[in-house]
C-alpha cells in the first residue's frame, strides 16, 4: 500500500454518513473516507452478522468493540476481540468472510 500525497487530513467519523450493507444475515453500516487508491473505514456489524460473500481483498482490520470471527474459505477461522488484528494480502490463499454473534466495531484500511 502506498499512501498518495495529500494534506494532513483528520477525519470526524460521527459526521460521515454510514451507508447500509445487508449481509447474508444481518447488516453492516460503513463510514468510508476514499484517499486515492486507499479505502479507509469504520464498520459496524450488527448482532448475527454473516457476509453474503467471500472477499479476496486484502485489508488491515482492527477491532474497537465486540466479537469477531473470521472465517477462511480453507477452513480456518480466527476469532479476534478488541484491540486485536489481522492483515491479509489481496487475491492471496487467504480468501475470508466476517461474521458477528454480538456485534462488532471495527476500523479497516484496505
Amino acid at each position: 500500500m502506498k499512501i498518495p500525497a495529500l494534506p494532513f487530513t483528520s477525519t470526524d467519523w460521527s459526521k460521515i454518513e454510514p451507508v447500509l450493507h445487508p449481509g447474508e444475515t444481518g447488516h453492516a453500516l460503513w463510514r468510508t473516507l476514499d484517499i486515492g487508491d486507499i479505502r479507509v473505514r469504520m464498520v459496524e456489524y450488527s448482532p448475527g452478522y454473516l457476509a453474503d460473500h467471500w472477499c479476496e481483498r486484502g485489508h488491515i482490520l482492527f477491532v474497537l468493540e465486540g466479537e469477531l470471527t473470521t472465517e477462511l474459505k480453507d477452513g480456518r477461522t480466527v476469532v479476534l476481540g478488541p484491540g486485536m488484528s489481522y492483515q491479509v494480502s489481496d487475491h492471496g490463499d487467504a480468501a475470508h468472510r466476517s461474521r458477528t454473534e454480538t456485534g462488532a466495531k471495527l476500523f479497516i484500511v484496505d
